[in-house]
């Protein structure tokens, strides 16, 4: 949530599964056997935790290191649980601004408290080098235009754009005006609080409930075909289907209102380099889900978007089953920043007005 200097990010091939998966087996057994459901399948139900210190690329300075040592990660988990503490800002040399648009002390964050079991040092598990394809030439002619906030507006929240003043509220990012979570998709993307997602399993249907923007996919199993290619949605058009004890989730038909992806709010290489990437306008999004533990369960997705990324990546995370509540993320009905947004940009054109 923070843009600093200091800070860290909050955070498909075949090569890439194999790795991503043999790596979480080790969490509870490698001989595990999913528990099944009244209709055999794989029981996936419940909520499930994707919070991690993990970041999403591999620090540049890491070079070809794919895993941490034990004691690296220890080094790791320190060092990013200190600067995600924004009740020590004394030593964060953080700018004043901070305190009026993140007024959140470390109460309500919850970024988690340590890398995953398999100490990997990215969620990017393909490309090799654990870091973003190169974006396409297009793409990057986009990102120069990022603080122009040119219509549509793809980028999820304005946080850090001191001098932005929303022409209106469709000049605000999309998990402001309530369109979409910032962390949860799709894909999820570990963020600073809301990492929760709660998997419902029917005999034609899946329902993949984000606690963030409370967003339910409804997926159905039934092989049917998925709509055409004129009817855009925000969160696109979702088809699953069971390949051996994995659950697949094929999503396509994403509006051109919402980017191909959405950067972690920081990067331990360059902190400029926030916000949205591309459009989803040609993007296809292939999510897997297999339990490989009593108490792990890997979500692994693909994002092919060939307007933005000159290649396809994937990213692998570990979820934990919680017994805690999913609450309401009640959005419009507590939105009153964008009112003081919009009513404080009014008012300091009245005031340059009388000058």
């Amino acid at each position: 949530m923070i843009k600093v200097k200091k800070i860290l990010p909050i955070t498909g091939s075949l090569a890439a599964l194999f790795f991503s998966l043999s790596a979480f087996s080790t969490a509870d057994a490698s001989d595990y056997k999913a528990p099944r459901n009244s209709l055999g399948q794989p029981d996936l139900q419940g909520v499930w935790d994707f919070r991690t210190l993990t970041p999403l690329e591999r620090p540049k300075a890491l070079g070809d290191k794919a895993v941490f040592s034990s004691d690296e990660a220890e080094t790791f988990r320190q060092t990013v649980t200190a600067i995600n503490d924004t009740d020590n800002k004394k030593d964060l040399d953080l700018p004043s601004e901070i305190d009026v648009e993140v007024p959140y002390n470390s109460f309500w964050l919850d970024f988690g408290d340590s890398v995953g079991d398999d100490r990997r040092t990215s969620l990017i598990v393909d490309p090799a080098n654990g870091r973003l394809p190169e974006l396409t030439p297009a793409a990057m002619a986009g990102r120069q235009n990022y603080l122009l906030r040119k219509l549509p507006v793809r980028e999820f929240f304005s946080i850090g754009l001191n001098t932005f003043r929303p022409v209106g509220p469709e000049s605000l990012g999309l998990s402001e005006r309530c369109m979409l979570g910032f962390n949860a998709g799709p894909p999820l993307i570990p963020s600073a609080y809301n990492n929760n997602i709660r998997i419902v399993q029917t005999p034609s249907h899946v329902v993949l409930m984000t606690e963030m923007i409370h967003d339910a996919r409804i997926i159905p199993m039934d092989g049917s075909a998925h709509l055409p290619q004129e009817m855009k949605k925000w969160s696109g058009d979702s088809r699953g289907h069971w390949d051996g004890d994995t659950l697949v989730v094929e999503t396509t038909n994403f509006t051109d209102k919402t980017p191909a992806y959405q950067l972690p709010n920081g990067n331990v290489d360059d902190p400029t380099q926030i916000g949205a990437l591309g459009s989803g306008k040609d993007m296809k999004l292939t999510e897997r889900f297999t339990r490989t533990g009593k108490s792990r369960l890997v979500y692994e997705y693909t994002v092919e978007a060939p307007s933005t990324f000159t290649k396809p990546f994937t990213v692998a995370i570990e979820m934990r089953p919680t017994e805690d509540q999913m609450y309401e993320y009640a959005c419009h009905e507590g939105n009153h920043a964008m009112v003081g947004m919009l009513g404080g940009a009014r008012m300091m054109e009245k005031e340059e007005a009388k000058k």
